[in-house]
């Protein structure tokens, strides 16, 4: 079986489902590596264990956050050289897509995005127009670079779990000679919600809400849920881009997703059609989202939402 190498970059305290996701997609093509970005936690290092990663590789250099993707994309060159990797796995994420085409150059790799499934030949299968086709792709190159869309590969732990070898990577001077440094950052302010991507429920807003999020938040504070958007509303600043699920967005999967005054364009469709439950809310009976929903309530969501939580903080108690 061929190696395989994961890109994680700062993991923090926790691993989240879409790592494990790469995790689990990595062990099945070969023996599985990691390339880790930041400080290693000791519940990490148990996850990765856990998950069968046969090796751990940190950078020479601890200030690659202090650079644009660049200097992440020459680390993880030298980290693929180290492992002998020929596979590559980042997340779907814009900076994981920039990584990637930057790692294609430097290994002169076959770099296939938003890929959905990965046979154990190296086949990659991705998700094209908005999700309404997958394709099917393999690099000829004796690396393949392969960037992965959340919530496609269920999350399981090796059947034999070991202590990972742990070496140091030399990061490549160019990597960070002429890369552009960031200067300044602005802290998020913590909403206290679940992540997007990986949230159980999703409640989310679009046009219908012209401007005004709250029902939308309440709802979602009510269930404990994570707040999305349309890439309509998102692109008005009503809300940030972080929270755009689509086509060009985030991708998920939830086990309820509630969609709020959103037309269900394909583009939208894309990043939430594979949800176990869709509840849409929508004053148009003739809204595309309602082919797809499970429930369709034909309101104005401002008298809706807040029916719906007001009920549920009831019989929450």
């Amino acid at each position: 079986m061929a190696n395989v190498l994961v890109f994680i970059d700062n993991p923090g305290d926790a691993l989240k489902k879409s790592t494990l996701e790469l995790l689990t997609l990595g062990r099945s093509l070969g023996e599985t590596a990691v390339a880790v970005n930041g400080d290693l936690h000791q519940d990490v290092s148990a996850t990765l264990a856990e998950y069968g990663v046969t090796a751990v590789f940190r950078p020479s250099a601890q200030d690659l956050d202090d650079y644009l993707v660049s200097a992440k994309a020459a680390y993880l060159a030298a980290a693929a050289g180290a492992a002998s990797a020929g596979t590559v796995l980042l997340d779907n994420s814009p900076e994981g897509k920039e990584i990637a085409a930057r790692l294609g150059i430097r290994l002169n790799a076959g770099v296939i995005t938003d890929v959905v499934a990965v046979d154990a030949d190296g086949t990659a299968h991705k998700s094209v127009l908005a999700g309404s086709y997958t394709t099917s792709a393999r690099a000829t190159t004796a690396v393949s670079v392969l960037t992965v869309k959340a919530n496609n590969v269920t999350p399981e732990p090796a059947s034999v779990a070991s202590a990972p070898e742990t070496s140091t990577v030399e990061v490549p001077a160019d990597g960070t000679a002429t890369a552009a440094r960031v200067t300044a950052r602005e802290q998020k302010a913590a909403s206290g919600r679940p992540d997007l991507s990986d949230a159980r429920i999703v409640v989310a807003g679009g046009r219908g809400v012209d401007g005004d999020f709250g029902p939308v938040e309440q709802l979602a504070d009510a269930l404990g849920a994570a707040v999305g958007a349309s890439r309509a509303a998102t692109d008005a600043g009503w809300i940030s881009h972080d929270a755009q699920v689509g086509q060009t967005g985030k991708t998920v999967s939830p086990q309820l997703y509630i969609s709020a005054g959103i037309s269900g364009a394909i583009q939208q469709k894309a990043g939430m059609q594979t949800a176990k439950v869709i509840v849409a809310v929508n004053k148009d009976a003739e809204s595309p989202i309602f082919e797809i929903a499970d429930f369709g309530i034909i309101g104005d969501l401002f008298d809706v939402l807040p029916q719906a939580t007001e009920e549920i903080k009831k019989r929450k108690g």
